[in-house]
């Protein structure tokens, strides 16, 4: 009997780029992506906390270095590409988040969440095709979503259409860069724990409702991420493209 082989999770001799890498979710990503193999660039505005992060992550046996810049900076975004080797990997993880009522949004909230999520997030993934095509690399993108790509939530009316517009380039983008090898997908989180959220949990009306709505009964932790985005980077998921993958622990169940 020929028994089937499993393609494996690993990234040996891949290099992956992750954006805000410096912190949270980028920063677990970051760890993940090397100690599968990969050789990791750290990308983040905040050049202390990535400079720390790559460090440890090469004292740990990885390989890892940074790029210290804003991704709102497309410009100079584009020329840091083009001046290093395709990537094989990318998590467009940069976002942010600036909860109000629908009635209460102002139209400079709506426009900070806009550029970093949605407008920085496009042409980020934009730059990186663009080298993978230049260099003939058959690679992943990986747009980080949210669970409310998916549905609505209460003082998220922003930030959701933020992430439903993600869910949809990332499915335009899926079908015009398959011809290049290129996959594109989200990967969409509920809740987690990170800096960016820790106010938000501090209010224990706002814990309570979130522990409400995922039914496996917990928040989740950026350690539930990392097996999520190896997959999505190596061929393990190969056959995957324009798809959401969604971790939130039944939150959207129902």
């Amino acid at each position: 009997m020929n028994l089937p082989q499993s393609p494996g999770f690993r990234l040996d001799g891949k290099r992956a780029l992750v954006s805000g890498a410096g912190r949270g979710i980028g920063l677990a990503a970051a760890v993940a992506l090397a100690e599968a193999g990969a050789a990791v660039t750290l990308l983040a505005r905040s050049g202390g906390e990535i400079v720390a992060a790559a460090t440890a992550i090469r004292a740990a046996g990885g390989a890892a270095d940074t790029l210290v810049l804003d991704v709102t900076d497309l410009p100079a975004l584009r020329q840091a590409l083009a001046a290093r080797p395709a990537y094989h990997a990318f998590l467009n993880n940069a976002g942010t988040n600036k909860p109000a009522h629908f009635l209460d949004v102002t139209e400079a909230e709506f426009d900070q969440v806009m550029e970093l999520n949605l407008r920085a997030a496009f042409f980020a993934a934009q730059a990186v095709a663009r080298r993978m095509r230049e260099d003939g690399v058959a690679g992943s993108i990986i747009n980080v979503s949210s669970q409310m790509g998916h549905v609505g939530g209460p003082n998220r009316s922003v930030y959701c259409a933020s992430k439903w517009a993600m869910e949809g380039w990332t499915k335009a983008a899926a079908i015009e860069l398959a011809p290049f090898g290129i996959r594109v997908n989200t990967l969409g989180p509920t809740f987690i724990e990170t800096p960016l959220t820790k106010p938000f949990f501090e209010k224990p009306e706002f814990r309570e409702w979130v522990l409400s709505k995922i039914k496996l009964g917990r928040v989740g932790q950026v350690a539930d991420l990392m097996g999520p985005v190896v997959f999505l980077a190596s061929e393990a998921s190969a056959l995957m493209t324009g798809s959401a993958l969604v971790v939130d622990g039944g939150w959207t169940a129902e």
